[in-house]
């Protein structure tokens, strides 16, 4: 592409790479803390992995659409790549190794990370083909207002609504009363179905940095840095009263979130696209491949959790004979059964790379 901007590649190669590392932990009751999501409010480098990849993908359909021609055919591939987004988030969800392969019905979980970058995908490919950057601010801002006046407005069952995981929190009730048992957990989903709405907004930030890096403006690495420090002051002003909080998506947090995606991204930026320094060249790799090396490394890590092998399974197996050690910390063993996976996995990208095999989903 002729605008490419390889820091936009290996951002969403980075942030793929993230995405394996906090997902694989060698036991998850042994993690080092910066690699677990918050309990309920607040935020850990771990909740910026998710909105990062949101917000990327707002970015690169600024490229893969700029000259928004609102043809069937550009329609047609969206809706095409968003159904294939959420056929494999479905599938990862219904799998299982017992025949016919598939959960029960009532034990399927509907909404999840790939069903969520679809749905995101589509709204904001479609706000961006038809609509001008000013339009779209007016939208962010309604979908970032309009979800907090919901979830601390409208009562929840006769009683006032609350942000706490609760009955009465309003996103967690819609999830209850219209998924019943496909939610991640009882009585919530962190993709849930309310939570979509500023998830949408997410993605809508990274479009603003995308027109921001194809345009002619200079220096816009520290552009980028002061609207990422601006995003970051609102988001935590707005958490005194709407915290931050990723299993609801808080317009707070998608805020704060933006805010650091911006600065990661424009000190990429600097270093790969204004000084020309050879960095994270890897990750360009990963990035070429993002969802099909996201959906293996779910897929495959599933499918490991399923193995017997003796009274465990065969991921157990592994980490118990290869990682755990008398002279180790058992999160330090954690950790490092992760950092393998995501070598394994940078290593596949490097070779799909290579031998130029993109799977484009």
């Amino acid at each position: 592409m002729k605008d490419r901007i390889i820091a936009v590649d290996i951002f969403r190669g980075l942030t793929i790479a993230l995405m394996v590392l906090v997902n694989t932990p060698g036991t998850w009751t042994n993690v080092y803390a910066p690699f677990l999501h918050a309990k309920w409010h607040g935020y850990t480098p771990t909740d910026l992995v998710f909105p990062f990849f949101l917000f990327i993908v707002g970015t690169s359909i600024v490229f893969a659409y700029k000259n928004k021609k609102t043809n069937g055919g550009t329609y047609k591939k969206i809706c095409i790549r968003t159904l294939k987004l959420i056929g494999l988030g479905l599938f990862l969800g219904v799998f299982t190794l017992s025949f016919p392969f598939f959960k029960d019905f009532a034990d399927i979980r509907f909404p999840g990370v790939l069903q969520r970058i679809g749905v995101v995908f589509f709204f904001a490919s479609i706000l961006f083909i038809n609509f001008n950057w000013k339009v779209l601010i007016g939208i962010c801002a309604t979908l970032l207002l309009g979800y907090w006046a919901l979830m601390t407005m409208v009562p929840v069952g006769g009683i006032a609504s609350t942000l706490e995981r609760a009955p009465n929190n309003l996103a967690n009730y819609l999830d209850v009363v219209v998924l019943g048992t496909h939610n991640y957990k009882a009585d919530y989903d962190p993709e849930g179905l309310l939570s979509s709405l500023p998830s949408i907004a997410s993605s809508l930030l990274g479009i603003f940095t995308g027109l921001i890096l194809l345009s002619k403006r200079k220096k816009k690495e520290v552009l980028l840095v002061g609207v990422g420090i601006a995003l970051l002051i609102v988001g935590h002003l707005w958490d005194m009263v709407f915290p931050i909080n990723k299993a609801l998506w808080t317009s707070s947090f998608v805020l704060v979130t933006a805010g650091w995606a911006n600065i990661v991204l424009a000190l990429i930026y600097f270093l790969t696209d204004v000084k020309d320094i050879q960095f994270g060249s890897i990750f360009k790799k990963v990035g070429a491949n993002a969802i099909t090396i996201y959906f293996l490394s779910s897929f495959i890590s599933k499918i490991m959790g399923m193995i017997k092998v003796g009274d465990t399974t065969l991921h157990g197996w592994l980490f118990n004979t290869v990682y755990v050690h008398d002279f180790m910390a058992i999160k330090t063993s954690s950790l490092l059964y992760s950092l393998s996976v995501v070598a394994f996995y940078l290593l596949l990208a490097y070779v799909m790379y290579k031998k130029k095999i993109f799977i484009k989903v």
